[in-house]
């Protein structure tokens, strides 16, 4: 009865563990989005693949390349590499180390006598019995930051996927103010040159001509910023997708296709989906665990520490009779160790333990917070945007009339040239908004996506 309740008690304080129960914290954000009504979506963002959200083909491809290619996802990728190993070592740590050993000794004695001993066979040094938890608790620490670290590699890809679409959109936006700007530099060069020549038969005033010289170099001025924007998302967009771009692929005005959306649209879905989808949401809650199991170990290490060193095998005093019979031995030395003065190592370990848990909380709260802000902010977008872009169109059409009406009253001699200037003026200006509003919503498109966790 002896033997066993000593075995009980062994195998109680074996599975005994000091990590504290882990309880998610309570969002601190709203259970609804503002102005949207809470419904819970058919397919989640977080399920809708890259390449269900993205339409294009030519953008399809890109995205391939730079998960393929891109250096920051590859590093994401090699360190769940690394994480893993770490986790495997300390799960190796539970178990023992078993070595064949092979070991030689002479010393002299009082007598003036050499003593020899040789031994050879299996050696386990320093196996440490984890009655309290403290090895348990490391591995569990390692697992989590092993989770943690494939969501971060998920975060990143999900990053990396909106980065290169918001990036090519960009591009895509530089082609077209840059055709935009070429043409209006075209017709301030025809309305300079006319202007020029109504001024040398006197049918004008200088101020007229140095109007119009203002406004074609103001346009010179916009074409060589537009060139050197696009040549900006150019080198973006390489860097992105980590290689040179197909030439196919350079110019995302090329071949384009208007009539087809370019991006999937999502459901917003409930708040709450958010906390269980959004890989880096995910991340930092395993990083809380981390921190929450780091706990468990620091208290562990406040009790005895058991560890075990043995070996068996051959021993001799002779080298030539290691292997003879009768010569097999072993030795068994367990070592129990019980802090008592540490100068308060022990207390300020758990201490930093607990420290940590609470920057790990907050860290978790924090990418709560910016999430829903994320969301709430593309949702606004969506939400006015597509108003926006509507009275710009609306802006450029009357505009383009306008244009249109004031330079055939200057000709015909009813207008002065003042009116077309300022009409020209105002059409670029109004087509150039909403090129950029255009922009503006299908990036808002992507920002979404990213937002509500989108798949990979």
């Amino acid at each position: 009865m002896r033997r066993s309740a000593l075995a009980l008690a062994v195998l109680t304080l074996a599975g005994c563990s000091f990590i504290p129960t882990y309880e998610r914290p309570a969002a601190p954000v709203a259970a609804a989005w503002s102005g949207v009504t809470p419904v819970a979506a058919a397919t989640p963002a977080a399920e809708v693949a890259w390449a269900d959200f993205v339409s294009d083909a030519r953008l399809r491809e890109l995205i391939g390349l730079a998960i393929k290619n891109n250096r920051d996802l590859r590093v994401a990728t090699l360190n769940i590499e690394q994480v893993r190993a770490q986790y495997q070592i300390r799960r190796a740590d539970q178990f023992p180390t078993l070595n064949l050993a092979a070991t030689g000794s002479r010393e002299s004695n009082a007598d003036d006598s050499i003593t020899s001993l040789y031994t050879a066979g299996l050696a386990m040094s320093g196996w440490e019995i984890d009655f309290f938890g403290r090895i348990a608790s490391l591995k569990e620490v390692a697992l989590a930051q092993y989770l943690a670290s494939e969501e971060a590699r998920h975060a990143a890809q999900t990053s990396l996927v909106a980065s290169v679409a918001s990036t090519w959109l960009s591009l895509q936006a530089s082609d077209e103010l840059l055709a935009l700007t070429q043409r209006t530099l075209a017709t301030r060069r025809d309305s300079l040159r006319l202007t020029k020549l109504r001024f040398d038969n006197g049918a004008t005033s200088a101020l007229d001509l140095r109007q119009a010289e203002s406004l074609t170099a103001a346009a010179e001025s916009a074409l060589a910023q537009q060139q050197r924007q696009r040549a900006l998302d150019l080198n973006a967009l390489t860097l992105l997708v980590g290689q040179p771009l197909p030439a196919a692929l350079a110019d995302p005005a090329k071949d384009a296709v208007t009539t087809q959306p370019l991006f999937r649209d999502l459901p917003a879905g409930l708040p709450s989906d958010l906390l269980t989808r959004r890989a880096d949401i995910r991340q930092a809650e395993q990083t809380l665990i981390a921190a929450n199991a780091n706990i468990g170990a620091a208290r562990a290490a406040f009790f005895p520490r058991i560890s075990l060193t043995a070996s068996v095998g051959s021993a001799s005093s002779e080298l030539s009779g290691l292997f003879k019979g009768g010569s097999w031995g072993f030795s068994l030395a367990p070592q129990a160790l019980l802090p008592i003065f540490d100068a308060g190592r022990n207390r300020a370990g758990l201490e930093s333990a607990r420290v940590g848990r609470e920057m790990a909380v907050a860290q978790y709260e924090k990418a709560i917070q910016t999430a829903f802000r994320e969301v709430a902010d593309a949702l606004a977008g969506r939400a006015t945007l597509g108003e926006q872009l509507r009275a710009q169109q609306a802006q450029a059409t009357a505009e383009a009339e306008r244009f249109r009406l004031a330079e055939l009253r200057y000709r015909n001699g009813v207008a002065s040239f003042l009116d077309v200037l300022d009409a020209q003026r105002s059409l670029f200006s109004t087509q150039q908004a909403l090129t950029q509003t255009r922009l503006a919503q299908q990036q808002n498109q992507v920002a979404l996506y990213k937002a509500l966790g989108g798949g990979y």
